[in-house]
This record gives C-alpha cells, sequence and structure tokens, in this order.
C-alpha cells in the first residue's frame, strides 16, 4: 500500500444559477431530475472536467500548475480522452499492459486516479478496474425548478428561412445548490500505481473545474466549496457520514421549496470542533 495518500473524505458545495449543470440524454437534455424534484449531477460529468482540463496541454490551467508542480506531461496523458474511439486502445496501448502494466500506470493520470473501466476488454479486469478517487452522485439539497426557451439561430437551417429556431431548447435551472461527495481510498493506489502528486494535482484542478469549462449551456456553475477532509491515518479516523452531514449547507426555510440563492442557505464555515480534533479539513477553493 502507498503509504503517503492518507485517507480523504469531501464534499463539493456546487450552486447552479440559470445553467443546466448536466443535461439528461433520456429527457431531450433535461437538467437531470428526480421524481422528489430534486437536481442531479453524475459523477461521469464532474470528472469529465477534470479530464479535460489535465489533457489540454496549452491551456492556462494545465501549464500554471504544470510548472508550479514541476510535472512531466509524459506522465500525465489522459486515456479516456475526446478523442479516444472504442477499440483504439486494443493495439497502441497492449504493449503498454504487459509487464503488470507498468508503462500504464505513468502515462495515465485519469487511470491511476479513477481507474477504468474502459479497458476492460483489453486487461485483467483486478488490476486498475477501481481507482483510488471515487465521486458520488451530486444531489440538490431542494427541488429545482426547470425553465426552458426557445433557442433562435441567425443561421438559416430551413430551406428558405434566414433564421432558425430550436423550439425549448435552451433548458435551465433557474437556482440550485448541490452536494457531491468524494472519497480517496488509500488501499487502491498500489494497484492503479497513484502517488500523493497524483492526488495534489487533483486537488488543484477542483476547484477550476467549473470555472475553465463554461459552454452556452453552463454559464453559471461554480464551487461554493470543495471540502477536502485528511483523516489522520490511511484506515480513516472518524466517520464520512458525519463528516457530510457536519459540511452539508441547511436551507433556512421550508426544504421542500426551491431557493433562489446562496442567502437561502446556512453553509458550515467550518467543522465542529469534535470531528475538526480528527481530521484536518481545507476549503479547496479557497485555498
Amino acid at each position: 500500500m502507498n503509504t503517503e495518500i492518507k485517507r480523504a473524505t469531501g464534499l463539493l458545495i456546487i450552486e447552479v444559477i440559470n445553467s443546466n449543470p448536466n443535461g439528461d440524454p433520456d429527457r431531450e437534455s433535461d437538467p437531470r431530475q428526480r421524481p422528489d424534484g430534486r437536481g442531479e449531477i453524475s459523477p461521469v460529468s464532474f470528472k469529465r472536467k477534470l479530464r479535460d482540463l489535465a489533457e489540454d496541454k496549452e491551456g492556462p490551467v494545465w501549464q500554471q500548475l504544470s510548472q508550479q508542480m514541476k510535472l512531466d506531461q509524459k506522465e500525465f496523458v489522459i486515456l479516456e480522452s475526446r478523442d479516444t474511439k472504442k477499440g483504439d486502445y486494443k493495439g497502441a496501448i497492449k504493449k503498454e499492459l504487459e509487464d503488470g502494466a507498468s508503462a500504464f500506470k505513468q502515462k495515465y493520470w485519469d487511470g491511476r486516479i479513477f481507474g477504468n473501466t474502459f479497458l476492460e476488454e483489453a486487461m485483467d479486469k483486478g488490476t486498475i478496474k477501481t481507482g483510488v478517487v471515487q465521486f458520488g452522485l451530486g444531489l440538490s439539497i431542494s427541488p429545482i425548478e426547470i425553465e426552458r426557451h426557445t433557442n433562435t439561430n441567425k443561421a438559416g437551417v430551413e430551406e428558405g428561412k434566414t433564421a432558425g429556431m430550436a423550439p425549448m431548447g435552451y433548458r435551465f435551472v433557474q437556482h440550485g445548490i448541490y452536494c457531491m461527495p468524494f472519497f480517496v481510498n488509500p488501499s487502491m493506489a498500489h494497484k492503479s500505481g497513484c502517488t500523493a502528486v497524483d492526488i495534489d494535482l487533483l486537488k488543484k484542478l477542483i476547484p477550476h473545474a467549473y470555472a475553465h469549462t463554461r459552454s452556452h449551456a453552463r454559464p453559471f456553475v461554480d464551487l461554493r466549496h470543495a471540502w477536502y477532509c485528511e483523516h489522520n491515518n490511511p484506515l480513516g479516523s472518524c466517520s464520512d457520514f458525519a463528516l457530510i452531514d457536519a459540511l452539508r449547507p441547511k436551507k433556512k426555510d421550508d426544504p421542500s421549496t426551491s431557493s433562489k440563492s446562496w442567502d437561502d442557505y446556512d453553509a458550515p464555515a467550518e467543522l465542529p470542533a469534535d470531528l475538526a480534533s480528527k481530521v484536518v479539513c481545507i476549503d479547496l477553493v479557497g485555498r
């Protein structure tokens, strides 16, 4: 086991204002929503943003962090790239998976840190299937209200017309506060090759996940807090549930109604004393 990595419990507090934080392809890209009205953000959606920032080697985030951390970009390649097609890995990566996958582990940051079901057909499933870091489902504290507007397009999309329209094409959440837990499990590090440097890069990327990946559908989604509670030992020094419950914002009025702003919540600024003595808790956003 890699003793340089300690167990950690994290909680992302994500604010959404007039944006679609994660569209649902089964519902015409509506913001994801549970039957009880609460909104969802998938773990895959958040990890995609971290991968994109790490892969853009010419972008300002990688440029600044790699210089600051003195990283060799050849050791921080992204396997699950947007440009990678299923089957591409079978030839090019097969050789890297020989001899215990040492070449593979040295090359792919997302393989070391998140694991890779992507490779199930090409290698022993037990080798790097599960990574050191696992993100949970992001769930809004209160129900969300979804608005649908018609998009207009200056370019003509229909014969004989100089402009086009996409009825109800712009779908967004008016306001929501989402909580997404994540966990660092050092027990998987010796299998995936994950190091403390990989975790440090993750911690430095998280604050930029939304601010540097904004889009037309997602102009105002950002992190209010990114709590990172490092336990005092690899086994864990207190309950994950206790930490997450203590750091989760509480809605001031009826929690069954949608919120209008951040001011509708009481948000903890730190852990209570009994828990603070059992972990080292920092806010990655304000670090």
